[in-house]
């Protein structure tokens, strides 16, 4: 049964081979910048575990702006108590738990966060591969996002909260 709990800083070398086998070495969080977020996020930072294996994760800052900014995936601070923006920056799991619900299982879980948290919206970029996935689950494509991270075309998503 999939089980989904805050990040530990234990967590970390699990969580840095799962998103160096989702995303290219350009794309993908440094230790560094998981450190960072394990530190200064862990209430928007999660993980899903199968059988006590850890085999997703999804996080990322609440931020002021409707929009990713590239800054982000180095620098983060602390999540203010209520309003704000979800972001996400990371959403991976590990290759032999895809296509089994853990990715929607991990949005569904952040998007209850935010949501208890009275966030105004969830906002993250995607590859133009992964737009159809966002839309099933409710997000609205916003265009070409100004993001240059990884050197890739990345689309604005937003899933605006009650």
């Amino acid at each position: 049964m999939l089980k989904i709990r805050n990040v530990e800083m234990g967590d970390l070398p699990v969580l840095v081979a799962i998103e160096h086998s989702c995303f290219s070495k350009e794309e993908a969080a440094t230790i560094e910048a998981f450190e960072k977020r394990i530190q200064f996020i862990p209430d928007s930072f999660f993980v899903a575990e199968e059988a006590g294996e850890v085999v997703g994760l999804i996080n990322g800052p609440v931020i002021e702006a409707a929009y990713i900014t590239d800054d982000l995936f180095s620098n983060i601070k602390a999540n203010p108590g209520a309003g704000g923006h979800q972001s996400i920056l990371g959403l991976a799991v590990s290759p032999r738990y895809q296509k089994r619900g853990v990715a929607a299982a991990l949005l569904a879980h952040l998007e209850n966060e935010a949501s208890a948290n009275n966030r105004e919206t969830i906002t993250l970029t995607c590859k133009e591969n992964l737009i159809h996935f966002y839309e099933r689950h409710g997000y609205i494509n916003q265009g070409v996002s100004n993001s240059v991270h990884g050197g890739i075309v990345w689309y604005n998503m937003i899933k605006k909260l009650n």
